[in-house]
């Protein structure tokens, strides 16, 4: 047979798909031999804008709606008339729904007016290649570019087979996908490795549909929904993907001169912490949270291959949780090759000052550690397993070891209240030289999260997002089934205090590019310079063992008693007044962040040969700020 594997709007321009990389490794495992071709449809989608529009709508328009329209679904609606073969599909009311939460609809709308005509243009180039099977990966905003495109093709061709598969397809989804979209003949839930090699199998004669776990398909006209699968798709089984297609595409693309092209590579699926403590608000991994992890050796020559094969130095680790293996055997080892690498890692923000190193020795770049809040009762509430504090020392380390972080500040979540953000909120201004969250964000409800499958932790009351009743013409049943995010009820923080949250945090992001807090050490004695925005430069210098001592321990999140422990161990003890006095005004002039009664240490270490005594010391500030 002859398959097309087709990746639709919209996924992101400047790395090719992982899942369609993989599923053209996997074919060849099937038991007859097929010739596998792929579409970078999401490609061609922005070539087209670009040139049907005058360039009006450039490459930038399309990153606005992939990265920033995904709550708002903006890239479904879009396609909407080449689904449902009208002109339009309730523009007044989407530019409306869209202009009230802050979104241009301008772009939007153009795009919208162009989509069945692009839709018809695709599918007589998939039709010109004469295949039998057509299989689309759908993640997030591919649905409905999926679907149209779909209908297109079974409408001009009833025989051609069409596979639907991906994130959007697990549990209920894929069902609901099937039972209400006739077109498509059979749709994939779950991991999809197996299950579509079985299938390619059985479309030949070897094997039956009904045994295939996790298949949606048709029998007499009705939809069949198979048993999901029991067990995850096992790691030494995945192959290293197949990304020629993608980078020949771009070379003779119009859009090179506006990419800088990425690799996507995988080491591990499932979270280890979410297999123990499920984050409440995430519903990532859908149905299927097992951790595991390709053998760091392998991943390191996957890796290695494709640098050579692509000759891109960018990467994009998939994974959802970093294998703390990987810090004793696959870090090094990039640490030691000579390649000028940028790559991104998903970790938990527990991470250790030598870990935070290591990343930055392999050239990890771009770290996104899930931080998620700074108060230590909201994260216990999250069930996080980490405190505010040593979130904050994970920001300052990643700050001095250039590691870019990618994090927003969450909250709404069930039994928090003003109280757990008060003295946060009074704080964020002395955090300002540290990387800012993208932004206050109240969390979503979204399918397959603890929030979600537990009503009891606080969102019994739930429906479709409003933005889903202008994608899909189905009635809110079938939408229930076929949706990822819910409207409910707000939780937890509101009102004034809520404002203050958004407030702060936006001072916080507005400030930071012009703020630094650095210190170090030379000799006996510790320097700090402040030169954060909006607060008098100041210079510090600590002189007194007992002072050097209690800066340096505060390097970790400490309680007082563990600081005055601590101390006496090294001998410089402390009373308790002196150290709750010391540590009052630290926190009066900035130096130190307190939260469930610990605190650490704010100032980013600087590395200088010599430093120049400042013209007033840190015990004369204290004395005068006290």
């Amino acid at each position: 047979m002859r398959i097309l594997l087709i990746s639709m709007p919209w996924h992101s321009l400047d790395s090719p798909s992982l899942a369609i990389g993989l599923l053209r490794q996997r074919v060849k495992c099937c038991r007859e031999q097929h010739e596998t071709l792929e579409l970078q449809a999401f490609l061609r989608w922005a070539e087209f804008l670009l040139a049907s529009s005058n360039g009006r709508l450039q490459p930038s328009h399309y990153v606005r709606v992939a990265e920033h329209g995904i709550f708002h679904g903006v890239g479904d609606w879009i396609f909407t008339p080449a689904l449902y073969d009208v002109p339009e599909w309730k523009s007044e009311e989407y530019a409306h729904y869209l202009s009230g939460v802050g979104q241009d609809p301008g772009p939007a709308l153009e795009m919208h007016r162009l989509s069945s005509t692009f839709i018809a243009a695709l599918a007589d180039e998939v039709l010109a290649l004469g295949c039998d099977v057509v299989g689309f990966s759908s993640t997030f905003m591919q649905n409905v570019a999926s679907l149209a495109l779909a209908r297109e093709l079974k409408r001009r061709k009833p025989e051609l087979l069409t596979v639907m598969g991906g994130a959007n397809c697990d549990g209920p989804q894929g069902a609901a996908l099937h039972r209400n979209f006739d077109f498509l003949d059979f749709v994939v839930r779950g991991e999809g490795e197996q299950a579509f090699v079985e299938l390619l199998d059985a479309m030949g004669g070897h094997g039956r549909y009904a045994d295939i776990a996790g298949l949606c398909w048709r029998s007499e006209g009705s939809s069949m929904v198979n048993p999901d699968r029991t067990a995850p798709f096992p790691m030494q089984q995945v192959p290293a993907p197949d990304f020629d297609s993608y980078f020949a595409a771009l070379e003779t693309s119009p859009l090179q001169n506006y990419l800088e092209p990425k690799l996507v590579l995988e080491g591990a699926r499932g979270c280890w912490w979410g297999q123990k403590h499920h984050c409440t608000f995430c519903g990532l991994n859908g149905s299927m949270m097992m951790f595991r992890s390709k053998p760091p050796t392998r991943l390191w020559e996957e890796i290695r291959s494709a640098l050579e094969r692509y000759k891109t130095l960018d990467v994009m680790m998939v994974d959802n949780i970093i294998d703390l293996r990987y810090f004793k055997e696959l870090l090094p080892r990039l640490a030691s090759s000579d390649w000028d690498l940028r790559i991104h890692y998903e970790v938990k923000s527990n991470l250790t000052l030598e870990q935070i190193q290591l990343l930055r020795a392999a050239r990890v770049m771009h770290v996104q550690p899930g931080i998620e809040n700074l108060s230590s009762r909201v994260l216990k509430l999250m069930d996080k397993g980490v405190s505010g504090c040593h979130n904050v020392q994970v920001l300052r380390d990643c700050q001095a070891a250039g590691l870019t972080v990618s994090w927003n500040y969450l909250y709404g979540f069930p039994g928090e209240g003003p109280e757990d953000y008060e003295s946060i909120i009074e704080q964020l201004p002395n955090l300002v030289h540290l990387q800012p969250p993208g932004g206050a964000t109240r969390i979503a409800l979204e399918r397959f999260s603890p929030n979600f499958e537990r009503p009891s932790l606080g969102f019994a009351e739930r429906r479709p997002a409003r933005f889903y009743s202008y994608v899909y013409a189905l009635p809110e049943p079938e939408l229930m089934d076929l949706v990822y995010l819910f409207d409910t009820a707000d939780a937890g923080l509101r009102g004034e205090s809520e404002a203050r949250l958004e407030r702060a945090v936006d001072g916080w992001k507005e400030l930071h590019a012009r703020s630094e807090l650095t210190w170090c050490q030379d000799g006996a004695r510790v320097y700090l310079r402040d030169s954060r925005a909006d607060r008098p430069p100041a210079e510090y210098c600590l002189e007194t063992p007992e002072e050097v001592a209690l800066y340096l321990g505060l390097q970790r999140p400490q309680a007082p008693e563990g600081l005055q422990r601590l101390l006496e161990k090294e001998g410089v003890p402390v009373t308790t007044w002196q150290l709750e006095e010391r540590l009052a005004a630290w926190k009066q002039q900035g130096l130190v962040f307190e939260e469930g009664g610990h605190f650490v240490a704010l100032a980013t270490r600087e590395n200088r040969q010599r430093v120049r005594a400042p013209r007033r010391h840190a015990q004369e500030r204290v004395h005068e700020n006290a």
